[in-house]
């Protein structure tokens, strides 16, 4: 179901002028050059520059350690402790970024929906494939269910190649016979590692920031150079009967749109509800720009919105 928002029609005139921006100042930085190591290894750099930053007023943080991983509890104030929980995977292309880089967004969210958030630092490039991360992901899904959080009262979200290991830990707990979350949420997410369609879409000249050839650098290191990569490592192309209920949200211009459409449109095939939200005008994870994109926190209060229906049908069905 395509659920283009009334509020949403309108751009705003500060989500204009933050696109503009990104456009003249990040979009040439995002372009061309290559994704060696050593570059990877200084785009880890924005993770230890956010973690200067002050945790938001009130937000209880607790630190978890997996094998090889970390993660954090993040409890926005109000946040209840009734057993329900979202697992959340940052965004940055599995090559930076974050706990530190997504705690404000990730706070907003606990506040939102009024339940806590662990969030994951998964491995990335250049320590491990996109497999490697995808089982960092089940490892932290099975994590929660071990203490006693039961399945229907977790949603599994994230935004950008979060949203790929959303959708991804989603499918992969379910082929290992895991029980399914109650939801998934992709803000943004990035679900083909097979850039051709996006290459060919016209968002990939419209989008103010993510560069469509840049994310073909990526998918080539993600699958081990092996092109055109294995359908299985995309979430796009798995047995999406699998996975529950979910909720996409995307912005118009963004290239990344083109595997938002997609997977609505196959998730409907498979009989699956998935509630796509097309957000006119909005850039690439807009609900991390709160504070200049003023369409960020209704956003994030359709997320909670979404994760209180999901979780309370998922209870009731039990």
């Amino acid at each position: 179901m395509i659920d283009t928002l009334e509020a949403a029609q309108v751009t705003s005139r500060r989500a204009r002028r933050t696109a503009q921006f990104l456009h003249r100042r990040l979009r040439p930085r995002m372009s061309g050059g290559e994704l060696t190591p050593q570059v990877m290894r200084r785009l880890a750099n924005l993770e230890r520059m956010a973690a200067l930053a002050p945790t938001p007023r009130g937000v209880r943080l607790r630190k978890v350690q997996f094998d090889g991983f970390r993660g954090e509890w993040v409890t926005a104030p109000g946040a209840r402790t009734d057993g329900r929980a979202i697992l959340y995977f940052h965004g940055g292309g599995f090559v930076c970024c974050g706990l530190a880089t997504h705690r404000r967004m990730i706070s907003q969210i606990s506040a939102a929906a009024a339940m806590p958030v662990l969030s994951i630092a998964y491995r990335q490039l250049p320590d491990v494939s996109v497999a490697g991360s995808v089982a960092d992901g089940v490892t932290a899904y099975r994590q929660l269910l071990a203490h006693d959080h039961r399945p229907e009262d977790i949603v599994i979200a994230g935004d950008s190649a979060g949203g790929f290991m959303a959708f991804a830990t989603a499918l992969r707990a379910a082929e290992l016979g895991l029980p399914k979350p109650a939801a998934v949420v992709g803000l943004s997410p990035w679900l083909d590692l097979d850039c051709t369609a996006k290459l060919a879409h016209p968002n990939a000249a419209l989008d103010p920031y993510i560069a469509a050839d840049q994310m073909v650098l990526l998918a080539e290191l993600l699958v081990e150079g092996i092109l055109p990569p294995d359908p299985a490592l995309s979430p796009l192309t798995g047995d999406l009967s699998l996975l529950p209920p979910s909720l996409i949200q995307v912005g118009s211009i963004e290239v990344l749109r083109c595997d938002a459409e997609l997977m609505a449109e196959r998730m409907e095939e498979a009989g699956v509800p998935c509630r796509l939200q097309i957000w006119e005008g909005q850039i690439h994870v807009f609900q991390a720009f709160s504070a200049f994109v003023p369409e960020a926190r209704p956003a994030i209060a359709e997320i909670a919105s979404f994760v209180h229906e999901m979780t309370t049908k998922a209870t009731q069905s039990h």
